[in-house]
């Protein structure tokens, strides 16, 4: 059984800031958000809103779609970063890929535009089995391979599974990725409809998590990758462990009882080998809904006795659905790398422990919370890079 922590050693990301980590951190650092008006959406499609749209780019024999070509450049990336870092990969690198709606602009472009009707091999693209055969067939991997999805919690149901995976000695490396360009015009208005997202105006206005004044989300897009083993020794940040349960409760909303969201971040305290005297940071899901920033706000008031500080993300880089909690992750990741977390300027009165933007970081470990849709909580602990 292998017994080594496993770390974090490479990182890829194409995110409303552009294609590239480097693009991902200048862009949270300058605490500006991502989102810009795009227009062609609304009620009428004929709207300008405010979305964390990823940009046109990638190469194109990746896929005639977006998604495809943003999947596999985060994936190069990482696995460039970490052989740079020394990573060599064994002989049994596994693949985990989280999606939540995966090619849904190709989806809609084949019932609305090509009428059900393509080529074989173009109808095959859009298959979520296809971008990860064919990712594995570019590197010569031959691990496991397969997708995993837990709506808004799905970055952190990838990592624990790839823990699991390693912990059993099943795979030497996972390549994990998480990707969710999924805003279709019928998406953001359902989001909309649904009183959550916000895209009428700027997201700092808008999205306020932990103050005052807040009306809920906005929406962005992502695809993140990590090389994550056991076998390094120049990684980014280490993943000590984490937990998820299920509400069993709603559709969309929180259990106003919170006995399962509790018993997840109890869990992965345990997992982890980590008292809660010892987190010293909490990278929220914070999308700045009322119930969601209640029961987090809770929980750090019940668990931790508000010692750790609280931020989320979500107003800088947007609400990347089934690629938030890895966008979150990453920015953690980056934030030890750089000695700094990279949180959003507050804009109203807010909880007492909310970081005012980027903020110097001291060594100290961090509990990252996801909750999804429909009653995922999930939680993870991490480590700077040589936690012991």
């Amino acid at each position: 059984m292998a017994t080594g922590q496993m770390t974090v050693t490479g990182i890829g990301a194409v995110t409303g800031y552009g294609w590239g980590t480097r693009h991902l951190w200048a862009g949270l650092l300058s605490g500006k958000p991502a989102a810009t008006l795009v227009s062609g959406y609304g009620h009428n499609r004929d709207e300008t809103v405010w979305l964390a749209q990823v940009p046109p780019g990638g190469d194109p024999a990746d896929g005639a779609s977006r998604s495809a070509r943003a999947m596999r450049a985060a994936a190069r990336e990482a696995i460039t970063d970490a052989r740079a870092r020394g990573w060599t990969p064994g002989r049994r690198v596994g693949l985990l890929h989280a999606v939540v709606l995966p090619e849904a602009e190709e989806w809609r472009h084949f019932y609305l535009t090509d009428g059900g009707r393509r080529r074989v091999r173009d109808y095959l693209a859009l298959m979520p089995s296809t971008p990860v055969s064919m990712l594995m067939q570019e590197y010569g991997f031959h691990g496991p391979a397969m997708n995993v999805s837990a709506m808004c919690a799905s970055g952190n149901a990838g990592l624990l599974t790839a823990k699991m995976w390693l912990d059993a000695d099943i795979v030497d490396d996972v390549i994990f990725l998480a990707t969710d360009l999924s805003l279709t015009p019928e998406n953001v208005d359902h989001f909309v409809r649904l009183g959550v997202g916000v895209v009428d105006t700027e997201p700092l206005d808008a999205c306020r998590p932990f103050q005052q004044g807040s009306r809920g989300f906005a929406v962005g897009e992502a695809a993140v990758g990590f090389v994550l083993t056991q076998r390094t020794t120049n990684p980014y940040v280490t993943v000590l462990g984490g937990a998820m349960t299920h509400d069993a409760h709603h559709l969309t909303s929180v259990d106003p009882s919170l006995t399962h969201v509790v018993d997840c971040v109890q869990e992965a305290l345990r997992r982890s080998g980590v008292d809660a005297e010892q987190i010293r940071y909490m990278n929220a899901h914070g999308p700045g809904t009322q119930q969601c920033d209640t029961a987090e706000i809770r929980i750090l008031e019940k668990l931790f006795a508000g010692r750790p500080s609280i931020y989320s993300i979500k107003p800088l880089a947007g609400h990347c659905q089934g690629a938030a909690a890895a966008v979150e992750v990453a920015a953690t990741a980056l934030g030890y790398h750089h000695g700094v977390i990279p949180a959003p300027p507050t804009v109203a009165p807010g909880h007492r422990r909310l970081l005012d933007g980027a903020t110097s970081l001291t060594d100290g470990v961090t509990l990252k919370t996801s909750l999804g849709m429909g009653g995922h909580n999930s939680a993870v602990v991490l480590a700077p890079p040589h936690h012991r």
